[in-house]
């Protein structure tokens, strides 16, 4: 499916998606839970439908209706046929999983996803006891991990220590892990703590370079998904450059990266207020540039980058190294479409330097590279250039099935080609 965006002002109120980074960690708690445990306000989407169908392969017991999804996972049992498709977070969560059950469980998924890493994680649960390793087509797991004490690298994935937390009180040993580089996307682990917590989980940890999980039971929960900053920031950004946008349901304080959207937008000089569970960002006369570092919040990457382009002047953007390995080579697509648009990008090291202002930008033809964050992104962009035709836009039912009927819902002249 094609989606071709003309510009158009966008007004009104719409929720935000539920948060996807939670709801993966909800189900992955409440699988290793004893008893039924309810989660309430779920995203269902691609990524997360990859998460129940990997979990049931293990024999859980999931149960999905429009509003919540009752889990109960007692009995877990390694699988040879757990497809993560293409969800990262799927691939990183059920490796440790499997690490834990006697037996061997094999775990495959798209082309892309293969090539994304995940050795320091598989280097990771083979000091801890386990036999993971990389075979033809995916990758195998025999457990069962004992626990102990590993040192690993924060600045590859942050998923990766998400997913030793994950298993580390349900091992024999506890476990005590050390980074030996700089945390980087910190708040996402902060958010898989915080969730252990309300599953009965306590970690202890030294700032963001060492953690210890002592042997410890989930407990059942009912727990409540708060709504998503990642998806929301498109919204919100729409409002800041065409209009006037209200997004409900979100959590002001919560530990979401992506919440920095908020920081972003008034720095560019969008008028941002907060009223309980609602963000309401319009647009002003002026648009500034912005110097940032996306190393905590990657994924607001592309959106920035389009904002960016629409300021006059020289924008730089840094903390880019991880972004190649997304579910595309983010870096690489942002630029390319860019520069299609008429954006002057300049990519040097770790920075990727924008020379912005609508005034010479023109209708393109998008390559989404099957990211879903970069055919939102570009609709966004598509709202101020006139003529933004989007490749492969179904690709948003990755994180946000229904991104293109709320931008219409909003005003926007989106059309299906």
């Amino acid at each position: 499916m094609d989606i071709l965006v003309r510009k158009s002002e966008v007004y009104g109120r719409v929720n935000a998606p539920a948060s996807k980074s939670l709801t993966h960690r909800f189900l992955v708690c409440a699988s290793l839970a004893e008893g039924k445990s309810v989660i309430r306000n779920p995203l269902i989407c691609d990524d997360t439908l990859a998460t129940i169908d990997a979990l049931e392969k293990l024999g859980v017991f999931i149960s999905v209706d429009k509003d919540r999804v009752m889990v109960e996972g007692d009995g877990l049992k390694p699988s040879k046929s757990i497809n993560c498709r293409d969800s990262g977070t799927t691939l990183r969560f059920l490796v440790g999983m499997c690490s834990l059950l006697e037996g061997e469980s094999f775990l495959t998924g798209s082309k892309r996803l293969m090539q994304r890493p995940i050795q320091p994680l598989l280097c990771a649960l083979n000091e801890l006891g386990a036999d993971c390793r990389k075979v033809t087509n995916g990758i195998s797991v025999r457990g069962r991990v004992k626990g102990g004490d590993v040192t690993m690298r924060g600045d590859i994935s942050s998923q990766f220590v998400s997913s030793l937390l994950l298993i580390s009180p349900l091992t024999e040993k506890g476990v005590s892990i050390t980074l030996t580089t700089e945390l980087e996307s910190k708040p996402y682990v902060m958010l898989t703590i915080e969730s252990q917590k309300m599953f009965g989980i306590g970690v202890e940890s030294e700032g963001v370079e060492r953690f210890k999980v002592r042997p410890q039971t989930y407990r059942h929960a009912s727990v409540e998904v708060e709504g998503d900053w990642s998806s929301s920031s498109f919204l919100l950004a729409a409002g800041a450059v065409a209009g006037k946008v209200e997004v409900t349901g979100l959590n002001p304080r919560s530990l979401q990266a992506d919440r920095k959207i908020i920081e972003v937008l008034r720095r560019m000089g969008a008028r941002v207020e907060i009223g309980g569970s609602t963000v309401t960002v319009e647009k002003t006369d002026e648009f500034l540039l912005i110097n940032l570092d996306v190393s905590d919040c990657p994924d607001l990457f592309p959106i920035v980058c389009i904002l960016c382009s629409l300021a006059k002047g020289k924008s730089v953007i840094t903390g880019i190294r991880r972004l190649r390995l997304k579910e595309s080579d983010r870096v690489k697509a942002v630029a390319t479409n860019l520069r299609r648009v008429g954006v002057h990008v300049n990519i040097s090291g770790e920075s990727f330097v924008i020379n912005g202002g609508s005034g010479n930008l023109k209708p393109s033809v998008i390559d989404s590279f099957n990211d879903h964050r970069i055919a939102m992104a570009f609709g966004v962009m598509g709202l101020v250039v006139d003529g933004i035709l989007i490749r492969n836009a179904e690709c948003v039912n990755k994180s946000f099935p229904d991104f293109w009927s709320k931008l219409r819902f909003l005003g926007a002249d989106v059309n299906e080609r």
